[in-house]
């Protein structure tokens, strides 16, 4: 069986759009409706008028495409994929830190769990992040959550000393090796290093461009460069090398190169047979309690208000 064809037939039989984050292998992103950011692609399901929305992808990014449609069936083929960044954040930790921190606003990465974006004040993303906090008064005390070096970074950036940061981080972006890629830089001295904010701040002193995984890919785009060593998950290699067939993308490597950690393991636990089982048996089911969505999705709705 052609797995690739028929799920191409289902998603046609059951009026349901496959959506794929860059991390995601290249035979998923290949039969993918929309490949993307996770709450990009939350917004563009939003937007069609399909029945089902199959979101290849981890738990958080499924909930995200629940909160901004939840009259639509939102599938996710791998229950297990996690996210070791949203994890470093749960539920009852956070209500026990935040009763140190009263009268903070609250912002939180996207990357958490529904359940956190309900105790949140304003979401964020790495591309409006910085945005998101120069937005607010210039004096206001905010806690920052889960990324610590995203949260570093943006507070290098704005100047908030009144600004707490969690301790979480993604275990890929904190696994990238500042002296495995210096030594890429000295094989390739002309190329230019892309890094995802959720690197560590030794790495990011090493990039030419800082940003979102869609903005790298934006970049390595428009840039005359030829050859860019890249420090994020490795699956935005697939589409910097479909927009830019003639330029070289070379993956930053991981502390351990025999872990594959610049590999999202979560991100790979899906594959093209669970996709078609998912979508034939319309199973697993992203299921939130309608109350949670809705305190969920004020702080989703108040970031969009403010990056207007």
């Amino acid at each position: 069986m052609d797995l690739s064809k028929e799920i191409c037939r289902l998603k046609k039989e059951k009026n349901c759009v496959i959506l794929s984050h860059f991390y995601q292998t290249a035979d998923i992103q290949n039969i993918a409706d929309f490949v993307g950011d996770s709450l990009q692609l939350s917004q563009l399901a939003a937007e069609t008028k399909a029945d089902i929305i199959l979101f290849c992808g981890v738990n958080f990014m499924a909930e995200t495409a629940k909160i901004l449609s939840p009259d639509k069936k939102v599938l996710l083929p791998e229950p297990e994929a996690g996210c070791s960044l949203a994890d470093s954040c749960n539920v009852e930790d956070l209500k026990m830190f935040l009763k140190n921190y009263p009268d903070y606003t609250v912002v939180s990465y996207v990357n958490t769990s529904v359940g956190v974006k309900a105790m949140t004040d304003i979401c964020c993303t790495s591309s409006n992040a910085v945005k998101i906090i120069e937005s607010l008064p210039e004096k206001e005390k905010i806690v920052f959550l889960p990324d610590r070096n995203l949260g570093s970074y943006i507070k290098a950036i704005t100047k908030r000393d009144d600004m707490v940061v969690w301790d979480g981080a993604c275990h890929v972006h904190e696994e990238f090796s500042v002296e495995k890629i210096i030594e890429l830089k000295n094989e390739y001295p002309a190329a230019k290093v892309l890094a995802h904010p959720e690197c560590k701040k030794t790495v990011l002193i090493l990039a030419d461009k800082i940003g979102s995984t869609a903005a790298l890919l934006e970049f390595s785009r428009k840039d005359e460069c030829e050859q860019f060593i890249v420090a994020t998950e490795s699956g935005i290699l697939h589409q910097m090398q479909l927009v830019s067939p003639q330029k070289t993308f070379i993956p930053a490597p991981p502390i351990d190169s025999t872990c594959g950690c610049n590999d999202c393991k979560y991100m790979k636990m899906i594959t093209l047979e669970k996709i078609y089982n998912t979508l034939k048996n319309e199973s697993p089911e992203v299921i939130i309690d309608i109350e949670l969505i809705e305190k969920a999705k004020k702080s989703i709705l108040k970031m969009l208000e403010m990056s207007k």
